[in-house]
């Protein structure tokens, strides 16, 4: 009976610190996702303000090297995400992707509402967030089956990208946007609910995937609103 007892109350302190454990991973991650926006808030200002990303190379020169870049600095936060290092990678690493910002902000600064637009394209990723992390918390349904479709999505969303640096249709970059924003606020309910489920237990890894599907669905909510509440006069 004594042995019965001890073993119980083991195993409800176990299941006590495992609760424990992955709340902290949950609340670290939303803690360092809301900081991780303010490298990119500065990175957006400086690269607007001094016209970094207004250099002259080939859009599809630009788009390796982002990508070149991009994958290199999530490689080194993945290696070193156990420690304050991998932090410290992924501020950086949203600095940049601030700046990668630069040209779309600045076309729709070229607008006389341009800061309106930009404004509720925050608004409406905040709402897309809000609402699908909600989902990820409270649904009893599994969600992990999704990941194969969203990752051809997301091959999709590629090939197309790179093939409009050449064709330049209005209606493919429209189409492109649009399955974007779907394809990564389905992304954000995936991500959330890996965390929530402890299928993801690092938050430093949980925060950088979080802040891509945002990211994402921001720059092509922009994208659209600049398509259609542009205004030049």
């Amino acid at each position: 009976m004594n042995q019965d007892f001890q073993n119980f109350s083991q195993s409800l302190s176990n299941k006590n610190t495992s609760v424990r454990t992955h709340n902290r991973v949950l609340r670290n991650t939303y803690w360092l996702l809301a900081l991780s926006m303010l490298p990119t808030v500065v990175g957006a200002w400086i690269g607007v303000r001094y016209g970094l990303m207004h250099f002259a190379a080939a859009p599809i020169i630009r788009a390796v090297g982002f990508l070149v870049v991009a994958f290199c600095i999530m490689s080194a936060i993945e290696k070193f995400k156990h420690s304050g290092v991998g932090v410290v990678l992924l501020l950086g690493f949203t600095f940049f992707m601030g700046i990668m910002l630069t040209p779309l902000l600045g076309h729709i600064l070229g607008y006389v509402n341009g800061a309106t637009l930009i404004m509720t394209a925050f608004g409406g990723t905040a709402t897309i967030f809000g609402v699908m992390a909600s989902i990820a918390t409270v649904s009893k349904r599994d969600f992990s089956n999704m990941s194969k479709w969203l990752f051809v999505g997301v091959m999709l969303i590629l090939i197309s990208s790179v093939a409009n640096i050449w064709l330049q249709l209005p209606a493919l970059t429209l189409t492109v946007s649009t399955l974007a924003i779907a394809i990564f606020s389905a992304y954000i309910l995936f991500d959330v609910q890996r965390v929530v489920n402890k299928g993801e237990t690092n938050y430093i890894t949980a925060t950088l995937a979080i802040y891509l599907d945002l990211y994402n669905v921001f720059a092509n909510l922009l994208s659209i609103l600049g398509i259609f509440g542009g205004n030049r006069s």
